[in-house]
């Protein structure tokens, strides 16, 4: 019996062969690696049954007629979800969780630089300045995060540490540790109006297409922060420069956009008081070794003909 075709569509795929390889699924698959930038040859796209990708050329999906199974790279699949070409039957895994602590860190860590000197002092440095400074403490504020899932509820356990009081929204309404209040999405303008920092961590879906707008925006305190490390199509651009223009909330902290890289003549660069990141949020060191590890999962159950992990829910988009 033919062993099933699995392509590695991507640059850098050796911690994904690697992971394969250790975990004894070499004598149960057959692996074929393929840079991202180059097209699998007529006989690959024929036989693959599995695939890992960041999403291959428009049209590809349909020259794999065995093509069953789809491991992504990325939580995030409104682009997928967005393609003609992914049929109904094709599962589709997103890599839901392995950003679980790269995330929360960047996310404190634009917190702190929001709230202690250090970027002033730096300058300070380098202009032979000896300036005091005083910071303001995250203990005793509120941090509203508008989607509690594996990141946000990893957010929370950290934050909490910190002793800041967190709030949050979350579909299928429940406890979680270190939340104080979970209100279903229905409560979002109750979180905007307590916190004193707001995280964006929901998914990109019609639902929440500029889900953060003037209305909501006026909602929050004028001394609030709003933090983005959702998907850029949740914050309505044009609201938000006005918004921080006018100094209905304090300012913005962005690592993703519509468009990336965020083009040179886009209005966020010009505000002052709303910091541009080049989509750092998920990055790690190890990150394809985490998604590698989802990948392994995902292929004993494949190969086993067991039900996948982290299927992506497509009437919900993610």
């Amino acid at each position: 019996m033919t062993k099933p075709l699995l392509l590695l569509w991507t640059d850098g795929a050796e911690p994904y062969a690697r992971a394969i390889a250790e975990a004894g699924l070499s004598d149960r698959l057959r692996v074929e690696i393929v840079p991202r930038a180059a097209t699998p040859d007529d006989a690959q796209l024929a036989e693959a049954e599995a695939l890992l990708s960041w999403g291959p050329p428009p049209g590809t999906l349909t020259r794999m007629p065995k093509l069953r199974f789809v491991q992504a790279l990325t939580a995030g699949v409104e682009h997928w979800l967005a393609r003609p070409d992914l049929k109904e039957e094709l599962a589709l895994s997103c890599a839901r969780g392995t950003h679980r602590v790269q995330m929360p860190e960047n996310i404190l860590g634009a917190l702190f630089h929001l709230t202690k000197p250090y970027a002033a002092i730096v300058a300070d440095n380098a202009a032979r300045r000896w300036t005091r400074r005083v910071s303001s403490t995250l203990a005793g504020t509120t941090l509203g995060i508008l989607g509690l899932g594996a990141i946000g509820a990893e957010l929370a356990r950290k934050a909490a540490a910190l002793e800041m009081r967190v709030i949050g929204t979350k579909r299928g309404q429940a406890e979680i540790p270190h939340v104080a209040q979970v209100f279903g999405p229905e409560g979002t303008d109750q979180v905007l109006a307590e916190s004193d920092f707001v995280v964006l961590l929901l998914p990109a879906t019609p639902d929440t297409e500029n889900f953060i707008n003037a209305a909501r925006l006026a909602r929050m305190k004028k001394s609030a922060w709003l933090l983005n490390f959702g998907r850029g199509a949740l914050v309505r651009d044009e609201d938000l420069v006005a918004a921080v223009h006018a100094g209905t909330i304090a300012g913005a902290v962005l690592d993703v956009f519509r468009t990336e890289p965020l083009p040179s003549n886009h209005p966020f660069w010009g505000e002052e008081k709303i910091m541009v990141l080049p989509h750092i949020g998920g990055l790690h060191p190890q990150r394809d070794s985490m998604v590698a590890e989802l990948l392994v999962e995902n292929l004993r159950r494949f190969v086993d003909g067991r039900p996948l992990t982290q299927l992506v829910d497509r009437k919900a988009g993610y």
